[in-house]
């Protein structure tokens, strides 16, 4: 079974490309974390999970939903994380959680796909991302591989630094920067909620056909980027002087369509 958590598609591209050449059923964990269902379920002997990287982790919210959540009949677990550069040690993470579940881990593998976290990195424009997009693939590819082949994916280089990005740095960064009062609308917004239904953790409140960020943000940007498939191409958070642009992932293909904003446009969201 493939498991997997997205907030602008990268993980979800993935994830899909694994299930699709492995034959597995595929869940998506934000509908479930989002209803706060920690129910069991029927997983197999075998479970890939998919995650973005989160400060050189696997998000917090995923960490604490496997945590709370009976796999039953699970043995192995490989570990897929998308990311904009690298994952640092997240590995001894994920081998910690693993034992503390039960799981015999089989690692983790790093896949670089274009950044997508517009509140703090530059967002590659449209022939940048095709270039990550099509480098990306050798790297899924091989994993599909190792776990056709009931291997462990090859353990990743880790350094110094690596180790710190993954410590204390991952530890400051949801301390200090995983924050949402920076969000707000602009009057381009119609108030039509769907930021709010597409919130993972339930972090948006809509209050007089407005979105008010209640706190529970974790930094997903599944608001700002998901409002893309909404809107046609348009949306997103836009530091102020800066061209951001947004990777599309709704179609789930190799194909998936590519758009870009630039800061002068009017858009509901800004940071």
């Amino acid at each position: 079974m493939i498991l997997y958590f997205s907030g602008t598609g990268n993980s979800k591209y993935v994830a899909k490309r694994i299930a699709d050449a492995l034959g597995d059923e595929i869940v998506n964990l934000n509908a479930r974390i989002k209803a706060s269902d920690s129910s069991s379920i029927e997983t197999g002997e075998r479970v890939i999970i998919v995650t973005p990287t989160y400060a050189w982790r696997i998000p917090r919210v995923v960490r604490d939903w496997l945590l709370k959540t009976e796999l039953r009949g699970a043995k192995q677990a490989w570990f897929v994380m998308t990311c904009g550069s690298e994952i640092g040690n997240a590995g001894s993470r994920i081998a910690a959680l693993c034992a503390d579940i039960g799981l015999d881990y089989q690692g983790v593998l790093q896949v670089v796909m274009p950044e997508n976290y517009v509140a703090m990195f530059y967002v590659p424009g449209a022939e940048e991302a095709a270039q990550i997009i099509a480098a990306a693939q050798p790297s899924i590819d091989g994993g599909i591989a190792c776990v056709q082949r009931g291997e462990a994916f090859p353990a990743p280089r880790v350094g110094l630094l690596d180790r710190f990005k993954t410590g204390p740095v991952n530890t400051i960064f949801y301390r200090w920067f995983v924050k949402s009062g920076p969000f707000t609308v602009s009057d381009a917004c119609i108030g039509c909620g769907k930021c709010a239904l597409s919130c993972p953790v339930n972090g948006i409140d809509i209050v007089a056909r407005r979105p008010h960020w209640n706190g529970a943000c974790t930094h997903c940007m599944a608001c700002i980027c998901g409002w893309l498939s909404i809107s046609e191409g348009f949306g997103g958070g836009v530091p102020a002087g800066r061209k951001v642009r947004f990777i599309s992932f709704s179609s789930c293909s190799a194909s998936s369509s590519v758009h870009w904003l630039d800061s002068t446009l009017e858009t509901p969201f800004t940071l």
